[in-house]
């Protein structure tokens, strides 16, 4: 009987029929309890996997009605059997100007029925968005400035020189993998917004220019080393990487930009693969948006198990993140190149049995603020 109300639940809670105060109560049950989250989920997935089939039903249906309507007036030839070589030349004399029209006719249609395949065919993509952020021009601009100025204000000896101001058209989120070579990890979908520039920012409004050393397009995973000279070298990482994934239900917390500040957000591990059983990926259920991309998932011990890439649109709190061994595989690739064969991956225990807070205060200056133009 609880399976059956639970079922019911959810398919209330999916169609909207639910009052706002149970929605409330509904949404209160899910950040409690992954299973029911899950369930949510699967309906949700479920219907629009009907929708997509309903949409394709009714799309070959639209095709048979055109192609009857076209035959019925004439534009389009009925196919009848013809035998003998003779037979088929007759025809040929008879119907040339005719299967001529016919021909045009058809490559229009052709042409026609290849745009509505292609505009089908894009309602159908998955629903998924990358977390990166469009910034407005003049906003950062400003705060750049704000920044600029309080620099100035704070000084009371020699005016540091001002470096030029980078215009941003884009805010994303990276870490630290190797202190002492400066590289850090982001996604690949990241770096291809960066056309002219792409700089790091900490959290204390300071930047450095960067340059990409690897870009992975099927993993969306890239590494940037930090080219800035003026970028001083942090202590061992407080974090540890490994390449085992997370356990399903573990909690686990965030820290990236979708601001313009860090923003800490938390949540669990709600599924092992991604959209559509997608192995590069997991699922969490947690709160993330435009401007997280690349931020760090990382475990109550201080083991950073995932980086923030997207959300699905139609399935609230639902976020998939790369898994670890991914970044283990990138940095391989790396060391082929001669260039940067001395990347590694350094490792921690700085976060290992300390207080959230804390945590929060050892990793923050470890997290940095992707931009670019």
């Amino acid at each position: 009987m609880e399976d059956t109300l639970l079922i019911d639940a959810v398919e209330r809670f999916v169609k909207g029929e639910m009052s706002s105060q149970e929605k409330i109560y509904f949404e209160e049950l899910r950040k409690n309890n992954p299973e029911l989250d899950q369930a949510v989920v699967e309906q949700l997935f479920f219907l629009n996997e009907l929708d997509n089939y309903g949409t394709a039903k009714n799309f070959r249906h639209t095709l048979h009605e055109v192609e009857a309507k076209l035959t019925d007036e004439g534009f389009l030839l009925k196919a009848t059997p013809v035998v003998g070589k003779a037979k088929v030349i007759q025809l040929w004399q008879k119907y040339k100007r005719t299967i001529a029209v016919a021909a045009s006719i058809a490559g229009l249609v052709s042409i026609f029925i290849a745009s509505l395949v292609s505009a089908v065919s894009s309602n159908v993509e998955p629903n998924i968005k990358p977390l990166v952020e469009k910034l407005n021009d003049q906003a950062d601009k400003t705060r750049q400035l704000e920044n600029k100025v309080n620099q100035l204000e704070a000084s009371t000896t020699v005016l540091p020189v001002a470096k030029p101001i980078l215009v941003s058209k884009f805010r994303a989120t990276g870490f630290l993998i190797d202190v002492g070579n400066n590289y850090i990890v982001t996604n690949a979908h990241v770096v291809f917004e960066a056309k002219n520039h792409l700089i790091i920012e900490n959290n204390k409004g300071d930047q450095f220019t960067a340059k990409a050393v690897y870009v992975n397009k099927l993993n969306d995973i890239a590494i940037l080393k930090v080219t800035d000279s003026n970028f001083k070298k942090l202590p061992p990482l407080p974090y540890s990487i490994k390449k085992a994934s997370a356990e399903l239900g573990e909690q686990v917390f965030i820290l990236g930009y979708p601001k313009a500040e860090i923003v800490y957000g938390e949540g669990y591990v709600s599924a092992k693969n991604g959209y559509q059983m997608d192995t590069i990926y997991c699922q969490l259920t947690t709160t993330a948006n435009e401007g997280n991309s690349g931020s760090p998932v990382i475990t109550k011990n201080g083991d950073l198990v995932g980086i923030i890439t997207s959300t699905e649109l139609n399935a609230d709190g639902v976020v998939f993140a790369i898994k670890p061994a991914n970044i283990f595989r990138a940095v391989d690739e790396v060391k082929k190149i001669k260039e940067f064969e001395n990347i590694r991956i350094g490792s921690g225990g700085g976060l290992k049995g300390v207080d959230r807070v804390n945590q929060i205060r050892k990793m923050q200056d470890y997290v940095f603020m992707i931009k670019g133009n």
